[in-house]
């Protein structure tokens, strides 16, 4: 590309202009966002300016609306599964980066991969996000490859298995994409860290990620060689939050004008403290939680149709909040070191972990919390399955016909759930839940099949899905 899609100079003049906006202008914009067409850049910009308390509850309220219309009340579950620490590169928030010293450095072997997995099955998962630093030596496309594999292999004592990998790898080149096209991936995600230049060449120092453009390309690139379904996302306490909020609209509306399929996913970490990542403590540009619950928020409303991750970077209070916002998949029991699941359950300590976590609880309490809440803990991984992807996907997803398939599905995978790995008061809690939700199925062909899978998967048959 000859030039991208990142205008800075419009992004700071947007900020600036709508420094002070008025409410009649934040309600026209809010009532825009109810249609679920998305929002433009400048509306956005707008959003982004509230500070009015009594505004700041409608926008919440709207985004709530619109969440509820595309995915209903799930939240969908994954682990990430870390293959490596090696890294080339040098970013200075991560305690991956090639100048730590100190940090355990780990390639996992395939035999201790399958423990990894093994234990993840355990927790009752169906999907993992597998990621691995950036070192070609050590860890080859070719290794990712095989691991890929190995992770589909693994069986736990219930006869499960890992239904779908999501990857979230350093960037690829054409021919990588046109290997990968053939391994049966979900989303490929890759975070953007900063979308403000000068901010990303002093946080990356050295290494290959140094090159801005190289990463800025990276979904063009995927698209174009055989990737269905992208991810993209931004590192909040990097810069102003607000430009980085105009990077992603602005990112998601160039892949959808482009490709007719926008993000997939759009993720929102906030830097965690990371053993010597000196730019992960005394943050110029900290986000503040009020912001950050903001930001969930307006994105809900601008992309409507994307799924919002969530991770144990925050805190369970500020997740619970969260859930209410636009988060449609959060991550349960996370490891962020190589081996991390296999060495919570043994005497083994060593540090090596990417970034310190806030969310320690099990994928048990997590879900038997999100039960409590009234979401519904979903395992569904269909859409990839039945082709639902990529424009197919972006056709069900933006009018809001997606939940029609994915509430049914996330009701068996929940039954699936309580009955192979839930304790009494979450087995209790669930099959209640899913009698609730099986009555509100509005469409009574679905609810006959819903009502016949959910009786098969009691008899011991698993894996049904529409």
């Amino acid at each position: 590309m000859t030039e991208h899609f990142i205008d800075e100079k419009k992004i700071f003049e947007l900020i600036e202009n709508h420094s002070e906006p008025a409410k009649e202008k934040v309600r026209e914009i809010l009532t825009k966002a109810i249609e679920m067409n998305g929002l433009d850049i400048e509306d956005v910009a707008v959003l982004l300016n509230i500070k009015d308390q009594d505004l700041m509850q409608e926008l919440f309220d709207t985004a709530f609306k619109i969440k509820n219309e595309i995915y209903g009340n799930r939240l969908v579950l994954f682990a990430p599964l870390y293959l490596s620490n090696y890294c080339s590169n040098n970013c200075l928030y991560c305690g991956f980066r090639a100048d730590n010293t100190e940090i355990a450095r780990r390639i996992l072997t395939m035999d201790e991969l399958k423990e990894e997995t093994l234990e993840i099955l355990r927790q009752g998962h169906k999907r993992v996000l597998m990621l691995m630093g950036e070192n070609h030596k050590k860890s080859p496309f070719d290794y990712f490859l095989e691991s890929i594999d190995t992770v589909y292999s693994v069986k736990d004592e219930k006869g499960s298995n890992i239904r779908r990998i999501n990857i979230e790898i350093a960037p690829l080149t054409v021919d990588e994409f046109k290997l990968l096209a053939d391994v049966p991936i979900g989303t490929y995600t890759v975070f953007q860290e900063t979308y403000h230049q000068d901010t990303y060449k002093k946080m990356h120092p050295t290494g290959k990620k140094a090159d801005y453009l190289w990463r800025l390309e990276t979904m063009d690139r995927a698209l174009e060689n055989g990737m269905h379904d992208v991810g993209i996302g931004a590192l909040f306490g990097l810069f102003d939050y607000r430009f980085e909020v105009l990077g992603l609209i602005s990112h998601a509306k160039h892949l959808d004008e482009k490709y007719n399929v926008g993000p997939h996913t759009i993720s929102i970490p906030r830097i965690n403290p990371a053993q010597n990542a000196p730019a992960s403590y005394n943050l110029v540009h900290e986000v503040t939680d009020e912001e950050f619950l903001k930001l969930v928020a307006i994105l809900r409303c601008a992309v409507p149709y994307t799924g919002m991750i969530l991770s144990t970077r925050e805190s369970e209070k500020l997740r619970t909040q969260l859930f209410n916002l636009g988060i449609s998949q959060i991550s349960a029991g996370s490891k962020t070191n190589p081996g991390g699941y296999k060495q919570a359950i043994t005497d083994e300590e060593f540090d090596s972990a990417q970034f310190s976590l806030n969310d320690c609880r099990t994928s048990g309490e997590i879900i038997q919390d999100v039960i409590r809440q009234g979401f519904v803990p979903s395992f569904c991984t269909a859409c990839y399955r039945l082709g639902r992807v990529g424009a197919d996907f972006m056709d069900l997803a933006k009018p809001g016909l997606i939940k029609c398939h994915c509430q049914p599905n996330a009701l068996t995978t929940l039954k699936e759930y309580l009955i192979d790995y839930a304790d009494d008061e979450t087995k209790k809690m669930g099959e209640e839940l899913i009698q609730k939700e099986l009555a509100l199925l509005p469409n009574e062909l679905v609810q006959r099949k819903t009502t016949d899978f959910l009786l098969k998967i009691e008899k011991g048959e698993r894996d049904l899905y529409m």
